[in-house]
């Protein structure tokens, strides 16, 4: 009897909390989908790590550490998915990785994450944030391969984002590639600095309003017309 009496409070303890935990899923889901109609991150944050304590999912975690990335959260986006690299993450997650080490100044082991995406699906952009990191890593020849294919492939409606100033612009992305040559051909010959003027001055004439290659222009200049003990 007491054996048969066990048997179904255990039984209904399990029902019970079966019940209680579709219960909240539905309610944190609920409550997910107002925060993301009204706007408020913290409040999607909080719905989408209830849901995935909840009812933990690869789809909910990569979703969290999306969420964190786009709000410049980056540290607790990598703490979500972490930062290694593995071939099976769906793209999401290799996306946040990659923005996230980016702007961690990570650049060695974003350009890792980059590398993923741009396999399963190169196109100018990836290429662009590719050529760039491999640059700040000191891989002129890899980022020459990239930024020829960008070149090359860069459509005339395609623009890129700049920061360096208090207001962001864009530029035309073809005209971004032929800064990054310029860099480039300096690098690879510090004495060419009229070659990577050249890259530089085509790039401006792309687009006039490319702030960041008139910034480039100058310290180019400034560094060629510098006295040759300076130089050294």
């Amino acid at each position: 009897m007491k054996r048969i009496l066990f048997v179904v409070l255990f039984a209904s303890s399990v029902t019970l909390s079966a019940q209680t935990k579709s219960e909240l899923e539905k309610h944190y889901e609920a409550f997910y989908k107002e925060m993301r109609a009204q706007g408020d991150v913290n409040g999607v944050v909080s719905a989408m790590t209830h849901l995935n304590i909840i009812a933990p999912s690869v789809e909910r975690k990569d979703t969290l550490a999306y969420i964190y990335a786009n709000n410049n959260q980056h540290m607790q986006a990598l703490n979500t998915i972490g930062i290694e690299k593995n071939d099976t993450d769906s793209d999401l997650a290799v996306r946040v990785k990659a923005i996230s080490l980016k702007a961690m100044n990570q650049p060695k082991r974003a350009i890792e994450q980059f590398e993923v995406l741009y396999k399963r699906n190169p196109t100018p952009y990836l290429a662009y944030e590719l050529a760039d990191l491999k640059i700040q890593a000191g891989d002129n020849e890899g980022a020459s391969t990239l930024i020829e294919y960008g070149i090359l492939n860069a459509k005339e409606d395609m623009k890129y984002a700049f920061y360096e100033r208090q207001q962001p612009y864009e530029v035309l992305l073809k005209a971004a590639f032929v800064h990054l040559k310029g860099l480039v051909i300096y690098n690879i010959d510090k004495n060419n600095i009229d070659g990577a003027l050249a890259s530089i001055d085509e790039a401006l004439v792309l687009d006039p309003s490319f702030n960041l290659a008139s910034l480039s222009k100058q310290a180019l200049e400034a560094r060629k017309n510098a006295p040759e003990e300076v130089k050294e």
